[in-house]
């Protein structure tokens, strides 16, 4: 064996039964990288004392951010941070498919009229020109009349 697959297995053996990177880990990541180069830009303006506390901060965020981290990739409670891991990736996946159904909804507003149900709140949309439309919610089986 070489050198470098002794050090391979070595971080391999080192690595057994630990979290390792994951989704929330990267995002965590990229989120320290953000802080610190805005915390040193910020923190060179010397324009007046509020922003070095501002670059000070945004640094020691940058830190934080970079050590949880860490803690995560080398975390031994697996279970645990599959769990945050999952609870992060559910919410990414609702703010996409919130972003993917506004562009939707952007690009046919010349053809229908979208707006919420009273009862849930569920998007509903009717073709314009239809003039004043009883509506029932196909969710929550509520009627209202709607203008179209």
């Amino acid at each position: 064996m070489t050198f470098w697959q002794k050090i391979k297995q070595a971080f391999r053996s080192f690595m057994y039964g630990r979290n390792g990177a994951d989704h929330l880990s990267m995002a965590l990541l990229w989120t320290g990288l953000i802080c610190y180069l805005l915390g040193g830009i910020v923190g060179s303006i010397a324009v007046s004392v509020i922003f070095p506390v501002i670059g000070i901060l945004l640094n020691l965020t940058g830190f934080a951010a970079y050590m949880f981290s860490l803690f995560r990739v080398f975390s031994r409670n697996v279970e645990k941070r599959r769990a945050e891991n999952r609870r992060y990736v559910t919410m990414m996946e609702k703010r996409k498919t919130k972003r993917r159904q506004a562009k939707v909804r952007f690009q046919n507003r010349k053809t229908y009229k979208y707006f919420k149900c009273p009862g849930c709140k569920a998007w509903l949309r009717l073709t314009r020109g239809k003039g004043v439309v009883t509506v029932t919610c196909s969710r929550c089986k509520t009627s209202f009349t709607q203008k179209a």
